[in-house]
C-alpha cells in the first residue's frame, strides 16, 4: 500500500510503518495546505492517508474519494503515543475501501468535573 502521513503525523512514525511505501505530506512538498488540497493530491497517488486529525470527517466529504482515510487518536501527537497505536493500522490497509474513514486508537475517558 502507498501511504500518506499528514504532516500533523511524526514523520518518523513512517519507519514503524514496515511492509508499505510511506510518504509524508512535507517530503512530497504538500505542508501547509488544506486538507481538501491535501485529499485531492493524495488520490492520485497514494492508496491510504493517515492523519491525527480528528475534524477532518467533519470537514470533508470522503465518498467518491480514490483514498482511504486513517486518523489515529491519541491523547497529544507525540510518537510515543502514537507508536501504540500501529500495529491495529497495519491491519486495516487491507479491508479499507476507496473513501472509507477508519479511527485507530481511543482517548481515555476524560474525568468528570468536580464543582468546589
Amino acid at each position: 500500500m502507498r501511504v500518506l502521513l499528514d504532516e500533523c503525523v511524526p514523520q518518523r512514525l513512517r519507519h514503524d510503518i514496515v511492509g508499505h511505501e510511506v510518504r509524508t505530506a512535507p517530503e512530497k512538498g504538500w505542508a501547509s495546505k488544506t486538507n481538501g488540497e491535501l485529499l485531492r493530491l493524495a488520490e492520485a497517488e497514494f492508496d491510504v492517508f493517515v492523519t491525527t486529525d480528528q475534524r477532518l470527517r467533519y470537514q470533508q466529504n470522503l465518498a467518491g474519494m480514490k483514498v482511504a482515510v486513517v486518523v489515529l487518536i491519541a491523547q497529544r501527537n507525540k510518537l510515543e503515543l502514537l507508536r501504540p497505536l500501529v500495529p491495529e493500522l497495519l491491519r486495516i490497509p487491507p479491508v479499507l475501501k476507496p473513501g472509507e474513514l477508519r479511527d485507530v486508537g481511543v482517548l481515555p475517558p476524560t474525568p468528570p468535573r468536580t464543582e468546589n
